[in-house]
């Protein structure tokens, strides 16, 4: 999906994505737990293999609620995501990584995150 988010629509659409990244954080750091049991060989209270394959299906579905919306996702650890925007008729990405409270930052779509500037 191309969709292109106006800054109103990028932080109007930001509560669910903090909300969602909640989630996908704790599967993200269960799952780790639960990967390093498995390869040390020892039982984990969260589970086995079975609560491994859920906690991916989860992530994998959260991911995937976001690129159909048109949200692009840039990483998992940190969670980082971009709405595709124009400011001032340059394509911009609207930028927001895991523990920002809004949506506050952008950078041009060439440069990536090392060119955020605030918005």
């Amino acid at each position: 999906m191309d969709r292109i988010f106006t800054v109103d629509e990028g932080r109007a659409l930001l509560p669910a994505v903090i909300e969602d990244a909640r989630e996908l954080i704790a599967a993200r750091a269960d799952l780790a737990e639960l990967d390093f049991a498995r390869r040390s060989g020892v039982r984990s209270e969260l589970g086995g293999l079975p609560e491994i394959k859920g906690l991916q299906a989860r992530i994998e579905e959260i991911l995937g609620g976001w690129s159909e919306q048109g949200i692009e996702v840039k990483g998992i650890a940190p969670v980082l995501v971009d709405f595709p925007s124009v400011l001032d008729g340059v394509s911009v990405r609207l930028c927001w990584i895991e523990g920002e409270r809004e949506l506050s930052w952008y950078h041009r779509t060439e440069l990536g995150f090392a060119g955020r500037r605030p918005l």
